[in-house]
């Protein structure tokens, strides 16, 4: 009895929360934002607990999974009829690149670091701040992008260039901190960085919030 009790409220789980995501719509799963995540957690957790409590029955989860899944009917409701109630309860995007400059301020608010930004950036192949024009960060925590001109299509190839050699390009201060580890691997130490904050009217490290190397052009320094 105690397998087929497992067996049946498995199954009713499962039946429910396929009724349940359909219901919802595809914007549940395509826009996993912070909220639908922890949702679909509590979701989880919700029927799992349930298959191993013995006092709780088929009609317990079922009560659990319609009121969590009316709550989230609801929410989608509001946000759809009140407009002003989406930023509240959906989020809203982040202009954290604006015309090639760093939003130091809404990237503060967004909780995001030079280093997740740059991981999020290369996720779109774009690996130098200075390819970028805009930058947004989107609800869902990725980051949509819109180049510059002149690193936009057609490409080389188009025109039967040849190819180049690829660069990588190094961020050498975070926050006013020298990132070392980049700089040894540069082969440049902290006086040649120094030397170069100077040519660009900076005398301190402290005044960078960033500055990125990439060989064969200055020195990239935005400051506070």
């Amino acid at each position: 009895m105690h397998y087929g009790s497992i067996f049946v409220e498995t199954l009713f789980g499962f039946v429910m929360l396929f009724i349940l995501t359909k219901l919802l719509g595809k914007t549940q799963i395509r826009q996993l934002t912070a909220f639908d995540f922890i949702s679909a957690l509590i979701l989880g957790e919700l029927v799992g607990n349930a298959l191993y409590d013995n006092e709780v029955g088929i009609r317990d989860i079922a009560f659990a999974i319609l009121l969590w899944g009316a709550l989230l009917y609801l929410t989608e409701i509001i946000t759809q009829r009140f407009k002003k109630t989406r930023s509240m309860l959906e989020g809203q995007p982040s202009i954290v690149i604006h015309k090639g400059k760093l939003q130091r301020e809404e990237m503060k608010k967004s909780k995001l670091d030079m280093n997740q930004l740059l991981h999020l950036l290369r996720s779109k192949d774009v690996f130098s701040i200075r390819e970028v024009d805009y930058a947004i960060l989107e609800t869902d925590g990725t980051v949509s992008v819109l180049k510059k001109t002149g690193y936009q299509t057609p490409t080389r190839n188009d025109f039967n260039h040849p190819p180049e050699q690829v660069i990588l390009p190094f961020m050498l201060i975070n926050d006013g901190e020298i990132i070392w580890d980049s700089l040894r691997e540069i082969g440049k130490d902290e006086n040649w960085l120094k030397e170069e904050l100077k040519k660009q009217e900076i005398s301190s490290v402290q005044e960078v919030f960033y500055a990125e190397y990439e060989i064969g052009k200055n020195l990239y320094v935005q400051g506070y």
